[in-house]
């Protein structure tokens, strides 16, 4: 940690105190990680990196497509980290830049994410964006390599935006669904077996949590039911007790 820490503060050229505590150490690595432009590092940096994470990512309970026992089909229900998931590929509810999260320690899934995966996630979406040459649409998706996540793949898709106070329109709710087959058919396309989706655009969105579900449940199980897909599991991961009684309720009726 104090190797990386040293090495991103000499990038800034400031002057930082390295504390000595190893949570403080932990929360200014991921911190400077998190402001740090999608620029080339060293070799030495990127191994030394890639060692701490997969380091950390061991650390961690993680969980394989197999383990989850909540299943309906080819549709299953999982509470807990995303990023802790052993999955083909997990789902980033980015934003419209798709390069990460920027503010420091954000606890939204699209900062957990690339904080996990390591600065290479951020120099992928760069050179994606800078080849496409726009922001990405609501509603389209975008794959990455997933680096130091126990998951293959990282799947990125940017949901409706509601703004505060107000309902989701019809063309809202389009658009949501749009994120969640934008993203099956990457899965299809790649030929991978396992996807898991976090609760798209119900965060600082504002999306309300009962309607993306809903959408979110009937998208999937009518892209299962009307494509041939290498899909044999699509997961909803939920990490509040209300998003999993949600779903739980909508899978299973069990409430």
């Amino acid at each position: 940690m104090d190797f990386l820490i040293s090495y991103l503060i000499n990038e800034r050229d400031e002057e930082i105190n390295i504390p000595t505590d190893v949570g403080d150490k932990k929360s200014l690595l991921r911190s400077l990680m998190n402001v740090r432009l999608p620029l080339d590092a060293s070799d030495e940096f990127l191994r030394v990196q890639d060692e701490y994470l997969i380091n950390e990512t061991l650390k961690k309970d993680l969980t394989s497509a197999e383990d989850i026992n909540e299943v309906k089909g080819k549709l299953a229900l999982w509470q807990g980290d995303i990023t802790t998931l052993n999955v083909d590929a997990i789902v980033n509810a980015a934003n419209s830049k798709l390069l990460g999260c920027f503010i420091p320690l954000h606890n939204c899934i699209d900062n957990v994410i690339h904080s996990a995966a390591g600065i290479q996630l951020r120099r992928e979406c760069s050179e994606i964006m800078q080849k496409q040459d726009h922001d990405e649409e609501v509603g389209k998706a975008k794959i990455t390599g997933a680096y130091n996540l126990p998951s293959k793949y990282v799947i990125h898709t940017v949901g409706p935006a509601i703004p505060y106070g107000t309902s989701p329109s019809r063309q809202d709710c389009e658009k949501l669904a749009s994120c969640y087959r934008s993203c099956l058919e990457l899965a299809s396309n790649n030929g991978l077996e396992s996807i898991a989706f976090c609760s798209i655009s119900t965060g600082v969105f504002n999306f309300p949590q009962r309607k993306a579900a809903q959408i979110a449940v009937k998208t999937v199980e009518d892209y299962l039911n009307e494509n041939e897909t290498s899909l044999k599991k699509v997961i909803f991961d939920v990490f509040s007790n209300d998003s999993y009684l949600i779903y739980k309720d909508l899978l299973f009726g069990d409430i």
